[in-house]
C-alpha cells in the first residue's frame, strides 16, 4: 500500500495540517508502519496556537485536560504552569511533543494544499500545493481544524483604511504595541472577550463594535497547585478515560458533579446557590448545574438571567449593562471564559458602539462609520471569527469519484457519516468533521479518538488488502438526520450562531457539530467492529461507480 511523491518515496498517506490533530496522525500512523507527510501552510507546527497570537489567547480548557492522553512518559514529564494554558505554553507543548516523537522529519511547513484529485484508475489521491508540488499517496487525512480559516467580514470601504488592520486569528508573531493608539475592535466573541481586556490596558482609546452581546463566565485563572498535579498525574488513565464518556469530554476534575435536578424544579435560594458556586469556580461547567439548561427554554432563561443579573453588578453604567446583557439562549453561541471582560467597560478610554440594527455601514481611511458617526481610530483589530468546520476544507479543492467535487458533495451543506467520510471521495479521512462532536467538546479529546479510528481503519484495510473505502451516501443521508435530531432535541439551533454558519455569508445553515461526545464514541466503536458499516469498502470492483451507488442509495432511503 503506498504511492509517489515528486521524490520517489513511498507515501500511504498525506495529512493536511500540523496542529494537534496532524501531528498525533502522523505519529498513530507511523507507529503503525504507515509512510506518512504532513503538508502544513504555517511556517511552524501548532495549526490554532500557530496562527491565534493575539493579546490574551489561551484554553477555555484546563491545561490538564487540554493535552495529549496517548503517551504517559509525556503526560508524567510535561509540566503546565497555569490552571488555563496561555498560547505560548500550548505552542510550547506541541513543539515538545514534535521533538519528543521526532516528528518534524516529516512535516513540509510553508507549504499550502490547493487541490487534491482522486484517480480512480489507481485507487490514489493527487496532493497539489501553492507551490506547485504534487504528491501521491493512497489516502488523504484533513486535519484542517474547526477554526482556522479566518472571516473577514465584506464591510463597505474595508480596504481603504489609511490605518494597520489585524485579525485575531492571523496575528503578527512579532506582537502589536497599541501604546497611545486609538483601536477599534468588531466583534465580541472568544478572541475578542480575551483580547479587550489587555488592549483597553495598552490603548489610549478603545472602541468595542458589538452586534451580539456575548456570555462571559470567569475563568479564575490561577497557578497550578503542585499537589493537584500529583494527584491528577497519579490517576491520569482514569482521568482520560472518564473525559471520553464524558458528554463534552472534559470536567473529570471538576469538583462539581453535574446538576440532576431541573433547574425549575429547585427553590430559588438553592438554584442561586448552585450558580453562585459555578460562577465562583468558573469555566465553561458554569452550564452543567442543571441538566436541562440547553433543553428547556424556561430553564435556561434562570441561567441567562442569574449571568445578566452578574452583567449589571459589574459594569457600572446602566445603558453600558443592558448592552452588554445578552438576549439569546445561553450557551446556542459559544460560551466565553473570561479574566475581566465586564470590568474593562468601567475604564474611561473604552466605548462600547452597538451595531446590533444596522451593523457597520462603511470603514473609511481614518476609522468606522456606524449608526451615521465617524468613529476615527488608528487601528482597527477584526475579531469577527472563522468560516468554521468548513472553510478550511472548502477552499481546497477536493475531486473525488466521478468528478464528484467537495463543493458538490455540500452544496446543501456539509453531509458526512460520522464527520469522518464524504461520500463520493474515496479514502479521504476528516478529523473532527461537521457532523461530529469537535467544536462542543475538548477538542483534543475528540482528536485523539479519530485519530485512533483512522489508524485502525486503515491497518483493517491493509490487513485486507483492500484499496478503497468510501462513506454510503445512503449512511450519510441517515447521519445527517440523526445529527440534526439530536440538535433539534436542544436549544443550539434556536439563534444565529457559527455552529450553522450563520456568521458567513450565503453559506446553507446546518447544524454542524453533533452533541454528545461519550454516545458517539460508542456509536464510533460500533461502526468498526461490524467491519465500517456504513462504508462501501472497494465496492468499485462490483458496484458500480460510487455515483451508481449513491442513486442506489437515495433509493433505497426514499
Amino acid at each position: 500500500m503506498g504511492s509517489q511523491d515528486q521524490g520517489g518515496n513511498e507515501l500511504d498517506v498525506v495529512v493536511i495540517g500540523a496542529g494537534f490533530a496532524g501531528l498525533y496522525m502522523l505519529h498513530s500512523l507511523r507507529k503503525a508502519g504507515f509512510t506518512v507527510r504532513v503538508l502544513e501552510a504555517g511556517s511552524g507546527i501548532g495549526g490554532t496556537w500557530y496562527w491565534n497570537r493575539y493579546p490574551g489567547a489561551r484554553c477555555d480548557v484546563q491545561s490538564l485536560e487540554y493535552s495529549y492522553g496517548f503517551d504517559e512518559d509525556l503526560e508524567q514529564e510535561w509540566e503546565w504552569t497555569e490552571k488555563y494554558a496561555t498560547q505560548p505554553e500550548i505552542l510550547a507543548y506541541l513543539e515538545h511533543v514534535a521533538e519528543r516523537f521526532d516528528l518534524h522529519r516529516d512535516i513540509q511547513l510553508d507549504t499550502l494544499v490547493t487541490a487534491a484529485t482522486f484517480d480512480e484508475g489507481t485507487n490514489s489521491w493527487t496532493v497539489e500545493t501553492e507551490a506547485g508540488d504534487r504528491l501521491t499517496s493512497r489516502f488523504v487525512v484533513a486535519a484542517t481544524g474547526c477554526l482556522s480559516s479566518a472571516n473577514v467580514p465584506d464591510i463597505p470601504g474595508r480596504d481603504s483604511f489609511e490605518g494597520p488592520t489585524y485579525h485575531t486569528g492571523r496575528w503578527p508573531h512579532e506582537g502589536v504595541d497599541f501604546t497611545g493608539q486609538r483601536v477599534a475592535v468588531i466583534g465580541t466573541g472568544s478572541s475578542a472577550v480575551q483580547a479587550i481586556p489587555i488592549i483597553a490596558e495598552q490603548a489610549a482609546e478603545l472602541t468595542v463594535f458589538q452586534r451580539t452581546a456575548t456570555y462571559a463566565v470567569p475563568a479564575h485563572n490561577e497557578p497550578l497547585d503542585p499537589e493537584l498535579v500529583t494527584e491528577v498525574k497519579a490517576r491520569y488513565r482514569e482521568v482520560r478515560a472518564a473525559n471520553r464518556l464524558a458528554m463534552a469530554g472534559f470536567g473529570a476534575l471538576s469538583t462539581l458533579q453535574p446538576g440532576g435536578t431541573s433547574a425549575l424544579e429547585v427553590g430559588e435560594d438553592e438554584r442561586e446557590r448552585l450558580l453562585e458556586e459555578r460562577w465562583q469556580t468558573g469555566g465553561l461547567g458554569f452550564l452543567g448545574a442543571f441538566p436541562d439548561t440547553l433543553l428547556s427554554p424556561e430553564a435556561n432563561e434562570v441561567v441567562a438571567e442569574f449571568v445578566r443579573a452578574k452583567i449589571r453588578s459589574i459594569v457600572k453604567d446602566p445603558d453600558v449593562a443592558e448592552l452588554l446583557c445578552p438576549k439569546q439562549v445561553i450557551g446556542c453561541k459559544r460560551l466565553c471564559v473570561d479574566t475581566g471582560y465586564y470590568e474593562t467597560f468601567n475604564r474611561p478610554n473604552v466605548r462600547l458602539v452597538d451595531i446590533s440594527t444596522s451593523g457597520i455601514e462603511a470603514i473609511t481611511p481614518t476609522g468606522v462609520r456606524a449608526n451615521g458617526t465617524d468613529h476615527e481610530v488608528d487601528v482597527i483589530v477584526f475579531a469577527t471569527g472563522f468560516d468554521a468546520m468548513t472553510g478550511a476544507l472548502t477552499r481546497i479543492r477536493f475531486e473525488g469519484a466521478g468528478g464528484r467535487t467537495l463543493a458538490d458533495a455540500w452544496s446543501e451543506g456539509p453531509k458526512t457519516y460520522l464527520g469522518i467520510g464524504v461520500a463520493g471521495l474515496p479514502n479521504l479521512f476528516l478529523i473532527t468533521g461537521p457532523g461530529s462532536p469537535s467544536v462542543l467538546t475538548n477538542m483534543v479529546t475528540s482528536i485523539e479518538q479519530h485519530v485512533e479510528w483512522i489508524t485502525d481503519c486503515l491497518t483493517y484495510l491493509r490487513a485486507g488488502g483492500h484499496e478503497r473505502i468510501e462513506a454510503d451516501p445512503a449512511a450519510v443521508e441517515q447521519w445527517v438526520a440523526h445529527v440534526n435530531g439530536i440538535a433539534g432535541f436542544t436549544l443550539f439551533p434556536t439563534c444565529n450562531s457559527w455552529y450553522l454558519g450563520a456568521n458567513i455569508p450565503g453559506k446553507p445553515r446546518v447544524f454542524m457539530p453533533l452533541p454528545g461526545l461519550g454516545p458517539y464514541v460508542a456509536q464510533c466503536d460500533a461502526v468498526a467492529a461490524n467491519g465500517y458499516e456504513g462504508f462501501l469498502i472497494d465496492a468499485h470492483r462490483h458496484a458500480g461507480t460510487p455515483l451508481a451507488a449513491e442513486a442506489k442509495g437515495a433509493e433505497a432511503v426514499s
